[in-house]
């Protein structure tokens, strides 16, 4: 079982920064890949991007490429998302994610395919 725990959303002004925290209990984090996804009101739940367990790969939707970086501490159990030059439209409850790396060793985007979710974080950015 993994617990997982979201924070460092806000509210923040358009083009400006912030970066959120996903903070997972257990002993082996790093065989969990993990993934970044969120939900705009209205609109169904989308994939933000992911990483490998080891850190060493990572993946972003299109949207997000050059805008938002994903990193993650293994030691701390900790995974990050990094999001620059906000805009409006990024507005969103966002969620961390986990599933076993081993089972597919690749970084995946459907929500079906995580196993354990946090309870997500508001990003509000005001135009």
């Amino acid at each position: 079982q993994v617990q997982l725990v979201e924070s460092g959303g806000g509210l923040v002004q358009a083009g400006g920064s912030l970066r959120l925290s996903c903070s997972a209990s257990g002993r082996t984090f790093s065989s969990y890949g993990m993934g970044w996804f969120r939900q705009a009101p209205g609109k169904e739940r989308e994939f933000v991007g992911g990483i490998s367990g080891s850190g060493g790969s990572t993946r972003y939707a299109d949207s997000m490429k050059g805008r938002f970086t994903i990193s993650r501490d293994n030691a701390e159990n900790t995974v990050y998302l990094q999001m620059d030059s906000l805009k409006p439209e990024d507005t969103a409850v966002y969620y961390c994610a986990a599933y076993l790396y081993g089972r597919y060793n690749l970084i995946v985007d459907n929500d079906y395919e995580y196993d354990y979710w946090g309870q997500g974080t508001q990003v509000t950015v005001s135009s």
